[in-house]
C-alpha cells in the first residue's frame, strides 16, 4: 500500500511526479506496452487498479515485469474505477485503472461519471481492437471514447507510439490540474506491440488548456470589502476546498471574521466539526438551523461549491436576501445556478490566502456577533437528533448508530466512505470529521455501488487510517463481488450495513410523497450477509437489539482484517429534517423542535390518492418543472413560466 502524498499543484507547472525524463528507461527501446507501463512509472505511480482482458494483454504482460506498480484485481471494472476513486480522494494523488475493450470499457462509466461529477482525478487506460478493424463491431469493440465524452475530462483514442508518451505526460497533467476529473485514454492494441524509443517529457504544450490559478486582485479587494461590512454572512463550503488543499486558508478566514460555515456533502471534513463556527450540512437533508442560516443571510461566500439543487431547493425562493461572492476555479460554474455579485476565478488556496492578506491589510474585524447568537439559538432549538424521539421503540435507531460510530473513531486516524441512500445522510449528519479527505461519498452521481469499493482504494492508500464504510443493503448488494478484493489482499476495510430489508430512500419517497404504494423497493429477499461475509473468509456480526450495538461496534474496530457487521434497523425509519424536491430550503419538514416538546415538526399529510387517469409521478413531475407525465407532445409552459405568445399576440 502506498503512502498519500498530497502534493497535488505540483503537476501545474507542467511536470510530472515521478521522475519524468529521469527515469533509467528514457532513451531505451520497447514495444507500445512496456512504454504504457514506463509512463505510469515516470510519472510516479505505484498503485494501480484493473482487470485484464484480450486487447489489454499485453499492458499486462509487461506489467508483469514492473518492480514499481502494485496492481490490484479488482472482480469487476466498474469496482475497479470506484476504489481508483476512493485512492484518489482519501490521498489527492491520481487514481488509475487498466481494463480491456468492449465490456471491459462500458463497464467502467459508471465510475467514470462518478468521478467527473464530483471532481476526482483519474487516468483510465482501456485496451481498444486494432487500428485496422476499428468501426467493423469487432470482437469485444466498443466506442469507449464516444460513450464517454460527456463524463471525461478528457479523453485520447491513441493512432500511434509517436503520440504515446506525449499523451500520456497530458493525460496526468490534465486530470490534477484545474478542476480535477477523469481522462480516459484509449489504445489500439496493434500499438501495443510496436517498437518505439522511450522519451518521455516533462512539460507539456497544451495552448488551449491554462486553468486559472490566480485570482483577480481587484475582485479579492472588492470580496473583502463585501465581507467586512456584511452582518449576516455565511460561509458555503464545498468539495472544491478540500481538492485545492484550502482547509488552512479557510479555517484562518472563518475565525478571523468570525464567519459561520455550512458544507455540502461534498465539503464534509473541509471545516473542522469541532470548530463552533461549524454548522454542519446544509440542503435536503442538511439541518434546519443551517438552511434558516442561509435563508436569512445577506452574504454567501461560496468557495468551491457549484450551487447543487441538493442544496438550494426551489431556486427562486433560495436565500433571497443575499449578496453572492463565487469562488472557483472552473468559471464555467461560477453564475450558473445563481446570480453572482463578485465572481473570482482561481484556485481556493491561493484566493483564500490573497483574502486573509487583505482583512489583516484592512484591519477588518467582526461584526457576526448578534448573528452567530441567532444561528446557535437556532441550533439548540433544532437539534438533528434528540433522546425523546422513539419512533421504533426497542429498536435500533440509526442515528444513534452514527453518533457512537463517531465517537468510537479517531478523527485524524480514520476514514469514513459511504454508500448512497439513508444511511448516507445519516453519516453526513452524525459523523464528525476534523481533516479533509476522510469522509468520500459520490455526491453529484449519487451512485449506488460506490462506497465498498472506494473504501478498498481509500484503505490501499491511506494504510494507517481505520477506513469504515457506511451502506445500506440494497447498495452493498451493488459491488459485493469486491469482497474478494479486500480479503486477498489483506485489506482491514470495515463495513456496517444499516439493513432495513429496503431501497430506504426510495422507500422513504414512496410513504412521503406516493401515498405508501411500496412499488418494488422491499428486499424481502436479502442474504444472509455473516454467511456471504464468511463465504469470502471475513468475519462478521448480526445484532437487531439496542443493547448490542456497543459491543458490536467495538468488535468491528477490533477486528485485524475485514469485518461486516450487519444492524437490523426497521424500515419504516425516514431521514430527517427534509427539504420536499421543488420546496423552497426553509421549507423543512420533519424537524425536531424542542421548543414544542421535542416533536417533529411540519409533518407531511397523507393527501388522498390521486384520480386514477394522473399518476402519482405527475405531482413531484410538476414540482420539478416537467410537464411530460400526462402528455410527452406537450409543448406548453413549465410551472411557474408565463405562457408564449403566439404570431398572432394570442397565448398559447
Amino acid at each position: 500500500m502506498s503512502e498519500p502524498k498530497n502534493d497535488k499543484h505540483t503537476s501545474t507547472a507542467g511536470e510530472p511526479r515521478g521522475l519524468g525524463s529521469h527515469t533509467a528507461k528514457q532513451g531505451t527501446e520497447m514495444i507500445g506496452a512496456q512504454a504504457v507501463v514506463a509512463s505510469l512509472e515516470a510519472e510516479g505511480v505505484d498503485l494501480i487498479f484493473g482487470y485484464p482482458g484480450g486487447q489489454a494483454i499485453k499492458i499486462y504482460d509487461a506489467l508483469y515485469d514492473s518492480k514499481q506498480l502494485h496492481h490490484v484485481l479488482a472482480r469487476h471494472e466498474q469496482g475497479a474505477v470506484h476504489e481508483a476513486d476512493g485512492y484518489a480522494r482519501a490521498t489527492g494523488n491520481v487514481g488509475v485503472v487498466i481494463v480491456t475493450s468492449g465490456p471491459g470499457a462500458t463497464n467502467t462509466v459508471t465510475g467514470i461519471a462518478t468521478a467527473y461529477m464530483d471532481s476526482v482525478p483519474l487516468v483510465v487506460i482501456t485496451g481498444q481492437v486494432p487500428r485496422g478493424v476499428i468501426g467493423t463491431d469487432s470482437f469485444q469493440e466498443s466506442d469507449i471514447v464516444g460513450i464517454t465524452m460527456p463524463v471525461v475530462k478528457h479523453s485520447f483514442l491513441l493512432q500511434s507510439t509517436d503520440e504515446l508518451t506525449t499523451t500520456f505526460r497530458e493525460a496526468f497533467h490534465i486530470a490534477a490540474s484545474g478542476r480535477p476529473g477523469p481522462v480516459l485514454i484509449d489504445i489500439p492494441s496493434d500499438i501495443l506491440s510496436e517498437k518505439m524509443i522511450f522519451n518521455y517529457p516533462d512539460k507539456v504544450n497544451l495552448p488551449s488548456y491554462r486553468p486559472t490559478y490566480r485570482g483577480n486582485a481587484k475582485q479579492i479587494r472588492a470580496a473583502v470589502q463585501r465581507i467586512a461590512r456584511a452582518e449576516r454572512p455565511v460561509l458555503y463550503v464545498g468539495g472544491g476546498v478540500i481538492s485545492s488543499n484550502a482547509t488552512d486558508e479557510l479555517v484562518e478566514l472563518a475565525n478571523s471574521l468570525q464567519l459561520p460555515v455550512v458544507t455540502t456533502l461534498m465539503g464534509k471534513g473541509a471545516f473542522p466539526a469541532s470548530n463552533p463556527l461549524n454548522f454542519g450540512p446544509v440542503g435536503m437533508h442538511g439541518s434546519k438551523y443551517a438552511n434558516l442560516a442561509m435563508t436569512e443571510s445577506d452574504l454567501i461566500i461560496a468557495c468551491g461549491a457549484r450551487f447543487s439543487d441538493r442544496v438550494t431547493g426551489k431556486l427562486s425562493e433560495f436565500a433571497p436576501h443575499a449578496d453572492v461572492i463565487h469562488i472557483d476555479i472552473d468559471p464555467a460554474e461560477i453564475g450558473k445556478i445563481r446570480e453572482v455579485q463578485i465572481p473570482i476565478v482561481g484556485d481556493l488556496k491561493g484566493v483564500l490566502s490573497g483574502i486573509n492578506e487583505a482583512v489583516k491589510k484592512s484591519g477588518a474585524t467582526p461584526i457576526t456577533g448578534p448573528w452567530l447568537e441567532q444561528i446557535a439559538e437556532w441550533r439548540q432549538r433544532f437539534p438533528f437528533y434528540h433522546s425523546d424521539i422513539a419512533e421504533v421503540p426497542g429498536k435500533i435507531v440509526p442515528e444513534l448508530v452514527m453518533q457512537k460510530l463517531s465517537r468510537k473513531l479517531d478523527p485524524e486516524k480514520s476514514v469514513v466512505v459511504t454508500e448512497v441512500g439513508q444511511h448516507q445522510m445519516w453519516a453526513a449528519q452524525f459523523i464528525d470529521r476534523e481533516c479533509p479527505r476522510t469522509f468520500l461519498s459520490s455526491g453529484g452521481l449519487g451512485t449506488m455501488g460506490f462506497g465498498f469499493p472506494a473504501a478498498i482504494g481509500a484503505a490501499f492508500g491511506c494504510p494507517d487510517k481505520q477506513v469504515v464504510c457506511i451502506a445500506g443493503d440494497g447498495s452493498f448488494q451493488m459491488n459485493s463481488q469486491e469482497m474478494a478484493t479486500a480479503a486477498i489482499n489483506g485489506v482491514p476495510v470495515k463495513v456496517l450495513i444499516l439493513d432495513n430489508r429496503a431501497l430506504g430512500m426510495v422507500h422513504q419517497w414512496q410513504k412521503l410523497f406516493y401515498h405508501e404504494r411500496y412499488s418494488f423497493t422491499e428486499l424481502s429477499a436479502n442474504p444472509d450477509f455473516c454467511k456471504l461475509a464468511d463465504a469470502y473468509s471475513w468475519a462478521s456480526r448480526r445484532i437487531e437489539k439496542p443493547e448490542e450495538l456497543d459491543a458490536a461496534l467495538d468488535e468491528m474496530l477490533a477486528c485485524e482484517g475485514p469485518f461486516l457487521l450487519d444492524v437490523a434497523i426497521p424500515d419504516n425509519q425516514n431521514v430527517f429534517p427534509m427539504v420536499a424536491p421543488g420546496s423552497a430550503m426553509s421549507d423543512v419538514m420533519g424537524a425536531i423542535d424542542v421548543a414544542v416538546g421535542a416533536v417533529r415538526t411540519d409533518m407531511p399529510n397523507q393527501a388522498p390518492a390521486p384520480a386514477p387517469q394522473k399518476s402519482p409521478c405527475a405531482k413531484i413531475d410538476a414540482q420539478f418543472g416537467g410537464r411530460w407525465e400526462n402528455d410527452p407532445e406537450d409543448k406548453g409552459p413549465r410551472e411557474g413560466e408565463a405562457p408564449a405568445a403566439d404570431v398572432e399576440g394570442e397565448a398559447r
